[in-house]
């Protein structure tokens, strides 16, 4: 009989346990969406008009836009080691870009996120996700560096900071460590992509960072999109119309992917750009808009590093949510892995703020009371609405190497940086730039 019983109330604890494991909540599935070089102003949830964006734009409807978003690089690379590591690149030397592949990197192969961080990537693999890369990587092209050694267990895409987007016929797209020419357009590409790892990770949680590298140069669209913007009289708008229009439909076979797997109540997605568009000779020019945002990729301005950001988490950030206080990307792995239930070890020493119960209401204020810039001579902070910035001049002036006096702006009442109060404002001025050098003197020097 005891013998009964004792088989009796194992039964019962094993199917209690069972029971207790099917009703744990499921940890959400994350998804990080970056485009490239993206203006401020071209999607319909920043005013854009003339490029349809609705996917893209439904990430807001159904959950949050940040009209101070922010990234801490005003390019390509320096923004991802920040996004990647949740910390100022600025810490451990990674303030420029780094080599590409092939003979343009030749004695440059030791260029790339330096070996002694750990990435977002590397955190969740830990916590039991899997991890995939579908896009641009551009955090160094040599073996130390490559994705798949920097906690990804997947990845398809490129190494450098730009690719065409037909076929050339050379096997120039990686899949894992091999090489492969990809037939279809690039976007469409990893748009397919990044289904297909939903596809085959969607009964586990999974970790997967789209990083297009739409819409950077060289301007090249299929003629199907082109067609869709005739009305468009200036060639270049019209081929990156066309090209923010290929990215938004991959967006949109991502999404629907997750609609059609259920996944969609139980998968945090983030949408940024990795800098502002490059409106300013000497950059990537492409025909993007940024206003009413004055500067450029590649600048210190408003319209270098501030970006359209979004984050859709249905269920628990409330639908149509518009957050207004400073945010910056690195708060994109704080907010994920509190997200996924991972504990944050103070020891990480990460920038980036746990950004949902802001978002929640749950907490109140500014998830930052200041953000800070350096790249080279070019710097800036943000402390509440005033910014003092030195910027490149390229942006007002004939080619130049050189950047301008320290300039104060209030960004809530000027928004396009216009009106310089430096000179009335003194102490507002030394304070910034108490608080800038303070930040100064924790950083790295470049690495290259």
């Amino acid at each position: 009989m005891n013998v009964i019983r004792r088989m009796t109330v194992i039964h019962l604890a094993l199917v209690g346990s069972l029971l207790s494991a099917a009703d744990a909540p499921k940890r959400p599935n994350i998804v990080v969406i970056v485009a490239d070089d993206l203006g401020y102003a071209d999607l319909g949830f920043q005013g854009g008009t003339d490029i349809p964006t609705p996917h893209i734009n439904s990430l807001v409807a159904n959950g949050a836009r940040f009209t101070n978003g922010y990234v801490s690089g005003p390019y390509c690379s320096p923004t991802r080691a920040g996004l990647l590591t949740g910390r100022y690149q600025q810490r451990f030397g990674h303030e420029f870009n780094p080599g590409g592949e092939g003979p343009a990197a030749a004695g440059r192969s030791e260029q790339g996120l330096p070996l002694s961080e750990t990435t977002i990537a590397n955190r969740f693999k830990e916590a039991g996700y899997a991890t995939g890369l579908v896009g641009k990587w551009h955090l160094g092209s040599s073996p130390p560096f490559h994705p798949q050694k920097r906690g990804f267990d997947e990845f398809f895409g490129f190494l450098g900071g730009s690719h065409t987007y037909f076929n050339k016929g050379t096997a120039s797209i990686w899949r894992g460590t091999e090489k492969h020419a990809e037939p279809t357009y690039l976007t469409a590409a990893f748009g397919r992509e990044a289904v297909s790892f939903i596809d085959r990770h969607q009964a586990n949680p999974f970790f997967l960072y789209l990083a297009f590298n739409a819409v950077h140069t060289p301007m090249e669209a299929e003629a199907v999109s082109l067609d869709k913007f005739s009305a468009i009289t200036d060639s270049q708008r019209k081929t990156y119309a066309a090209m923010l229009s290929a990215m938004d439909d991959a967006v949109g076979k991502v999404l629907q992917k997750l609609g059609e797997s259920r996944l969609d109540e139980n998968t945090l997605i983030f949408f940024i750009s990795d800098n502002g568009g490059p409106t300013m000779r000497g950059t990537t020019i492409n025909g993007s808009i940024n206003t009413p945002l004055r500067g450029s990729k590649r600048t210190t301005l408003e319209g270098g590093i501030r970006v359209p950001f979004a984050l859709q988490w249905k269920g628990h950030i409330p639908a149509g949510t518009v957050f207004n206080q400073p945010v910056i990307q690195l708060d994109i792995q704080p907010t994920a892995l509190a997200a996924a239930g991972v504990e944050i070890n103070p020891e990480w020493k990460l920038d980036g703020v746990n950004l949902l119960p802001f978002i929640t209401g749950k907490a109140t204020g500014s998830p930052h009371e200041t953000l800070y810039w350096r790249l080279g001579k070019q710097n800036a902070i943000r402390h509440g609405d005033w910014k003092l910035v030195q910027y490149d001049l390229n942006v007002e002036s004939s080619p130049t190497k050189e950047v301008s006096q320290k300039k104060l702006y209030h960004l809530t009442k000027d928004i396009g940086e216009s009106v310089d109060l430096a000179a009335q404002y003194p102490d507002t001025v030394k304070e910034l730039e108490t608080l800038w050098q303070s930040w100064d003197r924790q950083l790295a020097k470049p690495v290259w």
